[in-house]
């Protein structure tokens, strides 16, 4: 496992071993864990009306948590009380008997029972301020990896590095592709900040690599679940089945032409009587790109027989996983990260022909699961007059993308040569098509995986109970969000203090408790009624009072312990209402 400091000129800088961090390979059980899974059902599910691949990953990672964690206990923040329910009841539907804690913003320290907030996307730094205000060894936070390539994620990323995120926090990398790129971009931002600030340390989380998984059992097929499939796509015994599964967007998931050229030309090299049917099982996001697909097939690829279906039905793709002989699927687009696709393919037996490009190629290997086909990009410095388009919002991120990818190449002739030799073996075929089998089991089935993420988890904790004590707490955590009696401390004449001498505005203090209770039935007063003293402690704090002058400080002590932090702003408040006023500086305390 490397370092989750770039390796350059400069080194980010942490406080923690982080070389001894290695979770890919780590399989020590420990004893029952917890983490509480940040959850936005959309980040959870594929019912969405814009299904993404963050969609999928996310859905199939809270399946495969809730089936293999060790948790003892299954945590789950969120602000909406419906989401934390609908948590509930996924959990239950899993099977699961343990007891689920919900954790809201009006209860966030009780994460520091959990110890560890998963967050289903890298941007963590919102989430580390929010620890800030409880401190931020209170707990870990845990990220990933999804699509670099928006503005929105690469700004996330940067602000790792000015928010308190700590070594004892993670933002999970999907591909050591993806880590190499997140690591080009805090040095850059690195480099910047030494420039503007001469800044000389830097914290960062740790950087490690998990891929993402899958239910290997979703994609077994029976031979009469494959002979039923084959029947309706109307592929008889010397029809190759092709399969690309996923989105249809040649500007924002894989563009097609390199496909559609390398069949065209490995088809024409069959013998007579056999054909290519290609079926991209997926969905275009509109009728004009559906358009575009038809055309270019029926230009491009003539010789082969090319069906849609929508990739969005369960019944389609099962009919697409069960027939195919050979998955293809040559990614050429920045947004892509990881691709599942690739991996389910393999759990489907099928031998796969995918573009040497981000995590394909450490998940497809070349000659033994399938091929990986060359890919080309421009080097470094060919792409400024892009980024300023995207930067400006002259385009946008879609356009970014498809402009992006229209200057990578997959390499046309490599992909046929891959594709005759499928065609010509079965036996080939069948050897591919089992390895990736077990690969996929072996190595990608969140069985393997989610003993990684608890492995992780543990590391972190262990972290932060070794660092944290050495931590010095700053007097002011988030200096954005301060208190604002310290920020605005200079707009009041008298400043409320311990030692600060009070008094009832008239003897007779139950008179000013009905007063007071009468006032709180105001609008006006009632709104406040959050951060308000309870009627009990108006009672208390002025039945104090009335034994006559007294500090705050000791007004504070009559009330039990757990309410004396707060004295100084309900004493505030009833000098506000005009149940007590502020004596000179020097008056004694006379009690009675």
């Amino acid at each position: 496992m490397m370092s989750s400091a770039p390796q350059g000129k400069h080194r980010l800088l942490s406080d923690c071993p982080q070389d001894r961090l290695d979770v890919c390979s780590q399989t020590k059980m420990f004893s029952a864990m917890r983490a509480a899974i940040h959850y936005i059902p959309e980040a959870y599910s594929t019912d969405g009306p814009r299904l993404m691949g963050r969609n999928a990953a996310g859905e199939s990672f809270l399946r495969g948590y809730l089936k293999h964690s060790r948790a003892d206990a299954f945590w789950v923040q969120s602000d909406q009380a419906e989401h934390a329910r609908q948590f509930s009841e996924t959990v239950k539907a899993a099977g699961r008997k343990e007891p689920v804690k919900m954790v809201s913003r009006n209860n966030l320290a009780d994460l520091a029972q959990a110890g560890m907030v998963y967050f289903p996307a890298p941007h963590i730094g919102d989430l580390a301020w929010n620890r800030a205000l409880f401190g931020d060894r209170a707990w870990s936070l845990c990220g990933i990896t999804h699509t670099l390539s928006s503005a929105g994620a690469m700004d996330g990323i940067v602000s790792l590095l000015t928010s308190p995120v700590q070594p004892w926090d993670a933002v999970i990398c999907t591909s050591s592709v993806v880590r190499q790129s997140i690591q080009r971009i805090l040095e850059a931002q690195a480099e910047y900040l030494r420039a503007r600030l001469g800044v000389q340390r830097l914290v960062l989380p740790q950087l490690p690599v998990i891929p993402l998984g899958l239910h290997a059992d979703d994609f077994v097929h029976t031979e009469v679940q494959r002979a039923q499939a084959r029947l309706a796509l109307g592929a008889d015994e010397r029809t190759i089945v092709v399969l690309y599964a996923g989105r249809l967007s040649f500007h924002a998931k894989a563009h097609p032409l390199a496909m559609y050229q390398a069949l065209e030309a490995s088809a024409l090299r069959l013998p007579p009587g056999e054909s290519v049917l290609l079926v991209e099982c997926g969905w275009h996001a509109n009728e004009a790109i559906a358009n575009s697909y038809a055309a270019a097939a029926a230009m491009v690829c003539p010789h082969v027989r090319v069906l849609t279906l929508d990739g969005r039905q369960a019944e389609a793709r099962q009919r697409a996983w069960a027939g195919a002989d050979v998955f293809c699927s040559l990614s050429d687009n920045l947004q892509e990260t990881f691709g599942l696709t690739p991996i389910e393919a393999m759990a489907a037996g099928l031998p796969v022909v995918v573009s040497d490009w981000d995590g394909y190629r450490d998940t497809v290997r070349d000659g033994i699961d399938g091929f990986r086909i060359p890919t080309l990009m421009p080097a470094a410095g060919q792409g400024i007059d892009l980024a300023r388009r995207h930067a400006l919002e002259i385009d946008s991120y879609d356009r970014h993308c498809g402009y992006t990818c229209s200057m990578v190449a997959v390499d046309m002739r490599a992909g046929a040569r891959a594709f005759e030799r499928l065609f010509a073996s079965t036996e080939l075929r069948r050897r591919m098509g089992e390895s990736g089998r077990r690969r996929a089991r072996e190595v990608f089935d969140w069985v393997a995986i989610i003993p990684k993420y608890e492995a992780l988890w543990d590391e972190l904790g262990t972290i932060r109970s070794s660092l944290a004590s050495i931590q010095k707490p700053l007097a002011q955590p988030w200096p954005a969000r301060m208190d604002p009696f310290h920020t605005f401390s200079s707009y009041a004449t008298v400043t409320l203090t311990a030692e600060t001498m009070l008094a009832l505005e008239a003897s007779d203090w139950q008179a000013i408790e009905h007063r007071i209770s009468t006032y709180r039935t105001l609008a006006m007063v009632s709104f406040a009624e959050p951060v308000l003293p309870s009627p009990s402690e108006v009672q208390t704090l002025l039945s104090a009072a009335s034994r006559g002058p007294q500090r705050v400080s000791e007004l504070a002590g009559s009330l039990s312990i757990d309410r004396r932090p707060t004295a100084l702003n309900s004493l505030a408040w009833l000098v506000k209402l005009g149940a007590m006023k502020v004596l000179p500086p020097g008056t004694p305390a006379t009690l009675s």
